[in-house]
């Protein structure tokens, strides 16, 4: 798929990027097409936006950053759970076609990135949009203060916020991140010292926890 992606947005036509994947049926390389993107390839006339959507290989794995021009809307990781239907409701909210391609954007994240990987870059400056729910938006604002290098509890974050009774709803909010890393949800663990969820698998999250804590004073 992501080598069909990149054919996709170098000009090749649908039939040779499918044929040289090995799809060998339009149907099976549109379904999988759908199944990350949202919509086939060839259905772009009736939206009023176009968004691109980009493959970003990672030390912990391929992500998928979704932008326009003005703002990076996700940053996922491609096997996240259910990362098919925040794809469509992305879609669906920005009345947009999601299609294979790169923005500016999408070349500012992947060498920032790189840079974060590398140990190297602690504050990402690629801008981005965060489209949720007012409270949600709070919660993800929140998520961006916490220090690199640094973990805090849900029911501190919820506490930050004035909200310390609400810590249910605001982990609700960190699972609702759609910014992997950028809006930093994996500092985010149990009161008890245990890591809890993540949407990228428990794994990365201690992985991103351990590389910022050894990279912090760099």
């Amino acid at each position: 798929m992501g080598i069909a992606f990149q054919q996709i947005r170098n000009g090749q036509s649908v039939i040779d990027a499918q044929l040289d994947t090995g799809y060998e049926s339009g149907s099976g390389f549109r379904d999988a097409f759908s199944k990350i993107m949202g919509a086939p390839p060839m259905k772009r006339e009736k939206h009023h936006a176009v968004l691109k959507a980009s493959w970003i290989d990672t030390p912990l794995g391929p992500m998928i950053a979704i932008s326009d021009d003005t703002g990076l809307y996700l940053l996922e990781f491609s096997e996240r759970r259910g990362l098919e239907r925040e794809i469509e409701q992305l879609r669906l909210k920005k009345k947009a076609a999601i299609i294979p391609g790169n923005t500016g954007l999408i070349e500012s994240i992947k060498r920032e990135l790189e840079a974060y990987f590398q140990g190297t870059l602690t504050h990402f400056k690629t801008p981005i949009h965060l489209l949720g729910t007012s409270f949600q938006v709070r919660v993800w604002e929140t998520l961006m203060t916490i220090p690199y290098g640094e973990t805090r509890s849900y029911a501190e974050e919820a506490q930050f916020m004035g909200k310390e009774t609400a810590y249910r709803a605001v982990a609700n909010a960190n699972g609702a991140n759609q910014l992997a890393i950028i809006v930093p949800c994996h500092r985010i663990i149990n009161s008890n010292g245990n890591l809890g969820g993540y949407g990228g698998g428990v794994k990365r999250k201690e992985w991103l926890i351990q590389h910022e804590k050894k990279h912090v004073h760099h």
